[in-house]
């Protein structure tokens, strides 16, 4: 049972994160987004997608720092576990408060919006579900480590580190809490199924609008094409081969 869930499960999870995307890419681009649904409301959207966004970014940078970097690391850099801890539980809080808080929202607006009730896939409760759960728990861990002596650096990041190594220590997480193991096995889910959600588009960037050159309107008369500051030197028809001349 340790090997399928710390890992069978994990290795199962993130190729399909990876491939997944190459193939959603390969064969989806025109689905690659989050099917806005905008128009049919914006009141609500304003207030709970920035709340979950920036929520989100700073649930992510807290993972990305307490997984990644070893305790060593923040300990030769002065950082003693308890000024971790505190900044940990405090800005974690807070992160978290923040994403749960503009999720709500959105799962209010998408529940009671007839219109984008209706654009609901089967999907998107899939991953609301996940989403909810991988919250709820993370939350639940870091509210009750705030007097703990539970430190998850000891044991949660480690395997995770290790898996990367291609010689996952299970062992560690068998002496974690269970909240931690649900969290984890929640979040691994919704890695799993990623790349088949609209959550691909978290991926995407208009980087080729940093490059892409101005689109160039022409005018059929020479005045206002003279006035126009995106226009090229005008040419007159006459002067353009046969083939080339507008009709």
């Amino acid at each position: 049972m340790n090997t399928l869930l710390w890992m069978t499960i994990p290795y199962v999870a993130l190729t399909s994160f990876v491939l997944g995307h190459v193939w959603r890419y390969r064969n989806d681009q025109f689905g690659w987004t989050t099917r806005s649904s905008q128009s049919h409301e914006s009141r609500l959207l304003r207030m709970g997608s920035p709340l979950f966004h920036f929520g989100l970014l700073g649930v992510f940078g807290g993972h990305v720092v307490g997984l990644l970097i070893p305790e060593s690391w923040t300990s030769a850099a002065g950082i003693s576990e308890f000024v971790y801890h505190l900044m940990a539980v405090v800005m974690g809080s807070l992160a978290g408060f923040g994403v749960i808080t503009g999720l709500g929202i959105l799962l209010y607006r998408r529940i009671t919006v007839r219109a984008v009730r209706q654009a609901t896939t089967r999907s998107d409760k899939l991953m609301y579900l996940l989403l909810v759960g991988a919250l709820v728990t993370g939350m639940l861990n870091t509210l009750t480590n705030v007097f703990a002596t539970y430190n998850y650096r000891e044991t949660v990041s480690p395997w995770f580190r290790s898996l990367f190594s291609l010689h996952p220590a299970m062992e560690l997480m068998t002496r974690a809490p269970w909240t931690f193991q649900v969290h984890a096995l929640i979040v691994l889910a919704l890695f799993g199924i990623w790349p088949y959600t609209r959550l691909v588009h978290m991926f995407s960037a208009p980087v080729g609008y940093l490059t892409r050159p101005y689109l160039v309107y022409r005018s059929r008369d020479p005045q206002k094409a003279s006035g126009n500051r995106y226009a090229k030197a005008w040419v007159a028809p006459e002067a353009l081969p046969a083939r080339s001349r507008w009709v």
